[in-house]
């Protein structure tokens, strides 16, 4: 539907006075941390918060795993404080702690932190929404060096020495607007707590609009804040017991079926075909979907009938390995590649962790 249709602009007017309130509310939150009337508490370790302002899609998980790398390089324990999305813990409580091979169940602590404790050396995972006092609570099993927020820059509750926002460069320009009328779920007011702006995907857009996009986010930010590009460069393709089944190269020409219950689907099946797959089927759910076994089989059936492979991220595989096992159904495994502004984004990580 145009945007200049009637009914439409009618539509979008009635919900002009909604999307004020849920700016104006947010706004009045941080206003009344940042000003001590809300208590946030300085924890005794360097605290880094991994955010964004839109609902999902912007690559924090990745960005994550690339950060906590980062600092296990530098020896130093880090604790990822997660909120556990649809796991059924994510009202309480539990933790995860990497080099254990213990067969945690997706169903309990999300998709998301069973991704993040697989990949790294020397972190804990620990989910649940209150994270504040998740922390409080583990601190002193665990003493990590570095605490990671993830999805952290609307959680108010804890001081931070950094705070990085990523964004999409995929994202739609028009889309950029306070929720209901848009995908954002805080204005960009929240941007003046920002210390470095990450934008992903940054190479599959024309400079005009990676331009247009950061100055638009330039306007909202305090002067001097550093700016990083990044996108994802596929690894190659596992089997579902996380061993390399197959290399970028050797996918090229191979029929595929793409499926994946991630935030942007699209960015993944442009990804898989982008090494030179032949995508034949984009097979698209809702993000942090639980996929049901009929559902699976039937699609790995399909596959098997055009000589084809399953192709899906690795924050489904967790899921889906859980309820199904077949030589055709493959991961494909993304690390973060930085396009610019990384020696930036190393100094001001650096100086966090040392403060």
């Amino acid at each position: 539907m145009s945007i200049d249709n009637p009914i439409l602009k009618l539509f979008l007017k009635l919900l002009y006075p909604l999307a004020l309130l849920w700016d104006g509310v947010y706004r009045f939150r941080r206003f009344l941390y940042n000003y001590d009337f809300f208590t946030s508490e300085k924890f005794q370790v360097p605290i880094i918060s991994v955010g964004n302002l839109t609902f999902g899609g912007t690559g924090k998980t990745p960005f994550t795993i690339w950060l906590s790398e980062y600092l296990n390089e530098k020896d130093k324990k880090v604790m990822i404080l997660t909120r556990g999305y649809k796991g059924k813990l994510e009202n309480s409580s539990g933790i995860l702690r990497s080099g254990k091979r213990l067969g945690f169940n997706p169903f309990e602590y999300g998709d998301e932190a069973l991704l993040l404790v697989r990949r790294l050396k020397n972190a804990v995972v620990v989910v649940g929404k209150n994270r504040k006092e998740n922390l409080e609570f583990y601190f002193d099993k665990e003493l990590p060096d570095v605490v990671l927020l993830d999805d952290g820059h609307q959680h108010l509750k804890l001081q931070r020495n950094l705070n990085i926002v990523l964004f999409d460069a995929l994202m739609a320009p028009e889309r950029y607007k306070v929720a209901p009328l848009g995908y954002m779920r805080e204005g960009f007011s929240a941007l003046k707590d920002a210390d470095l702006i990450v934008i992903g995907r940054a190479s599959q857009v024309n400079s005009e609009r990676l331009t247009d996009l950061k100055d638009l986010i330039k306007k909202h930010c305090n002067p001097g804040v550093k700016f990083s590009l990044m996108d994802y460069r596929p690894t190659g393709f596992f089997n579902s017991s996380y061993e390399l089944s197959m290399t970028k190269e050797q996918i090229q020409g191979k029929k595929v079926i793409c499926l994946a219950g991630i935030a942007s689907p699209e960015s993944f099946f442009n990804l898989v075909e982008s090494i030179g797959a032949d995508v034949i089927e984009r097979l698209s759910f809702p993000d942090h979907y639980f996929f049901e076994v009929e559902e699976v089989k039937e699609i790995i059936e399909r596959a098997h009938k055009e000589n084809a492979y399953v192709v899906t991220t690795e924050k489904d595989i967790v899921k889906i390995r859980r309820i199904i096992d077949d030589a055709s159904l493959l991961y494909l495994e993304i690390q973060v590649d930085f396009l610019s502004g990384k020696s930036d984004a190393l100094e001001i990580i650096s100086q966090a962790i040392e403060n």
